[in-house]
């Protein structure tokens, strides 16, 4: 799968789009679709097909138009996918006023990511060092701070943590969707593949030669029937990040940990 960047159109006609506040032509026949339409389609295609299976001729046939018509409402595919990305993170649901607890708090921002990329696989194709900054993205990042707001932590640590917690949400979420992505194309569960292995393994390989490596592999694959098992991955990881930022918020208060 290729890796499509965010940023890499017009940056201002991207934030026009993201916006909504592209001039529409004063005279002219009534606008069939809204950029908000596109967008959509783009979203479920990629949902359905792979971000591969987006392009304009498949938005265009599936809405009915030529096109050449899209561009009317969409300046070009990289514009296109800043808002894809902006569609689906709107999706993403802040904590409430029942989730109480910061350690609650960054929990729910945290499974809010782990979702939204298994709710979204092509999410993880995308690279975003230059982050479409629209609405939706913008509301994401201010909920997730607000989650570790007044806890004594820098600005700079604030957005440390954040970024901690939605890179464990990614990491353990890219290796959950590609092992269902495993099994789709091979046609073997992770079970039938360890099958189809071992007889191999234990004719021709001396698992004294790698003690520790054998016993917490022949563990772990015992318990998630594969080489891993991202869900726990992802839980074990968000525990020991939110004990870690305790610690520090600990320390501060009694004075033993400089700010920075």
């Amino acid at each position: 799968m290729t890796t499509e960047y965010t940023g890499a159109g017009d940056p201002r006609r991207s934030l026009e789009l993201l916006w909504g506040v592209r001039e529409r032509p004063r005279r002219g026949p009534r606008p069939k679709l809204t950029p908000g339409q596109i967008v959509g389609r783009a979203v479920e295609i990629a949902d359905a097909d792979g971000l591969e299976a987006v392009s304009i001729r498949r938005i265009a046939d599936d809405l009915g138009v030529s096109p050449m018509s899209i561009y009317t409402y969409v300046p070009g595919k990289a514009e296109l996918l800043d808002a894809m990305l902006d569609r689906a993170l709107g999706e993403v649901v802040p904590p409430g006023g029942e989730v109480t607890g910061w350690r609650a708090r960054v929990a729910h921002i945290a499974r809010e990511n782990w979702r939204i990329y298994h709710a979204h696989p092509w999410l993880l194709q995308v690279a975003t060092a230059r982050p479409p900054l629209g609405p939706n993205l913008l509301g994401k990042y201010e909920h997730e701070l607000l989650t570790v707001e007044g806890l004594g932590l820098t600005d700079l640590e604030m957005d440390a943590a954040i970024a901690l917690i939605n890179g464990l949400a990614e990491t353990t979420a890219r290796t959950s969707v590609n092992r269902a992505r495993a099994e789709r194309r091979t046609g073997l569960t992770d079970r039938e593949w360890w099958e189809a292995t071992a007889p191999f393994l234990a004719e021709h390989v001396d698992a004294s030669r790698y003690p520790v490596s054998s016993r917490v592999g022949t563990a772990s694959s015992e318990t998630y029937d594969a080489a891993v098992g991202p869900e726990h991955a992802f839980e074990f990881g968000l525990a020991r990040i939110l004990d870690g930022i305790e610690t520090l918020i600990t320390a501060r208060r009694a004075g033993d940990s400089p700010a920075g």
